[in-house]
């Protein structure tokens, strides 16, 4: 039998996940069997899962088991696609952090606590985030305070605070800081009126306040057996700190909008009226085509065409650039309980990269992929004229992620080729629908071309050799 550890998933003592013959499964160790046990006997398990709180599993037969320290094994639901803090939108960390609250009231209510706080535990399942970790939880011993309250901070209040209170797109402090903003930096970015915040104030400004004073009586001297204990933490005290924490997070907000793409739609986006009419149904009519089951939509700004292809059946992640089409998109989501569309920020020149030890606990785009089929409506000029990326190096690109490809191309003339131009010199002289075609034909058989009516571009379905 063939086993593959999941590169990510080591840090745990508890249990790991692997690929056993293709199928993901997660190993719970000996060491843990009694946590696991009172998780499900408590009936913690079956509520938190019946409430869409926690991924579901299965127990199966300890035969698929990785090795031989194991207590039982678990089959989890599949999450169709990974995601990551530095993709998500405001809305998504905040209803993430939200989530991690709640697990961890309904688990102190059970005589359990969460170990780690950390956003890699939560994943976006049918429109909604998810804790998938559950070896997680613990028993609680009474009078302990919540091991993982410095993780909550540095992974959901920290970052929600900087992105509210300093720049939204300060959520990529998670790709060089993969266990949370350190709260020392986040104070040394927060505005000083954060500080008439109660909530940042008690469980940022003081909680890295009490950080340094506890290294330095840690320097001074040595704790010993002889030392008076601490304090007994209550357990009103920790529903106390539960609810603390959730209002500080549901206070903080960011509001979309101002962008040169938040209403692109809505606003001149050279199509006019009739074109765009057209251009959706030709959409439609490529995507019931090619029949995919998966799509990554690329630069679809607040999910406009998306919900195009989520309507033929097709599970969408849409990707953007811009976070205020991110928060948006995220925002329907949730208002109108979509369930198979996936908003997440993305800068196409510079994509998630794999990160952590060894470069392999968070995947790169590429290797969450490939869908069956890629959306690329409006984005090919942004790469190769304003980003200087090589048409073959686009079609490359683009071959090694998807089955279908369905893209506009936007040639010279259309106002956001002459907007790009304007302040540049023009020397991209393969930018032409016939150096296009041929850059592309070099990876994919052209299926069908049209011309969008009262425009200058063309919509290309094309499938990979």
């Amino acid at each position: 039998m063939s086993v593959n550890r999941i590169p990510g998933s080591f840090r745990d003592p508890s249990g790991f996940l692997y690929l056993s013959e293709e199928t993901l499964l997660r190993q719970v160790n000996q060491s843990y069997a009694a946590h696991f046990d009172h998780l499900v006997s408590s009936g913690l398990y079956e509520q938190l899962v019946t409430e869409g709180l926690l991924i579901e599993h299965q127990v199966v037969d300890n035969s698929l088991r990785a090795t031989d320290d194991v207590y039982c094994v678990l089959k989890p639901e599949l999450i169709p696609h990974l995601s990551y803090p530095y993709e998500w939108s405001f809305s998504q960390l905040k209803d993430a952090a939200l989530l991690t609250l709640d697990v961890q009231r309904q688990a102190l209510e059970k005589g359990m606590t969460l170990k780690d706080a950390s956003a890699y535990n939560v994943q976006f399942l049918r429109g909604r985030p998810v804790f998938i970790d559950s070896l997680s939880f613990e028993i609680n011993e009474e009078g302990a305070p919540w091991i993982a309250y410095r993780q909550f901070c540095q992974h959901f209040l920290a970052p929600l605070a900087i992105m509210a209170n300093v720049d939204i797109s300060l959520n990529q402090l998670f790709r060089t800081n993969i266990d949370g903003i350190p709260l020392h930096i986040a104070t040394s970015m927060l505005p000083w009126r954060t500080k008439l915040n109660p909530g940042l104030y008690m469980h940022i400004w003081l909680h890295v306040r009490s950080q340094v004073a506890a290294t330095q009586s840690q320097r001074s001297s040595e704790q010993s057996a002889s030392n008076k204990p601490s304090k007994q933490f209550s357990q009103n005290a920790f529903y106390g700190l539960i609810d603390s924490l959730r209002g500080a997070i549901q206070k903080l907000e960011w509001k979309p909008g101002g962008s040169e793409w938040f209403d692109y739609y809505q606003a001149n986006n050279n199509y006019g009226e009739d074109g765009l009419e057209y251009k959706e149904n030709l959409v439609k009519q490529f995507v019931s085509k090619a029949k995919p089951s998966s799509v990554w939509d690329l630069g679809g700004n607040t999910g406009h065409f998306s919900r195009l292809a989520a309507a033929e059946g097709a599970s969408v992640v849409c990707w953007d650039i811009d976070p205020g089409c991110v928060e948006s998109n995220y925002r329907q989501v949730s208002q109108e309980q979509e369930t198979n569309i996936l908003p997440l920020l993305i800068d196409l020149s510079n994509p998630s990269p794999s990160i952590g030890w060894a470069n392999s606990e968070r995947l790169s785009i590429s290797e969450r992929g490939p869908v069956e089929m890629i959306m690329a409506l409006g984005l090919i000029h942004h790469l190769a004229i304003a980003n200087n990326v090589p048409l073959p190096d686009v079609s490359e690109f683009l071959k090694k992620n998807c089955k279908w490809l369905l893209i506009e191309f936007v040639p010279r003339g259309d106002g956001q080729i002459d907007k790009l131009l304007s302040s540049r010199q023009d020397v991209f002289s393969e930018y032409t629908p016939e150096g296009f075609e041929k850059a592309f034909s070099q990876d994919f058989e052209i299926v069908d071309k049209v011309p969008v009516p009262a425009t200058k571009r063309t919509l290309y379905l094309m499938q990979a050799f």
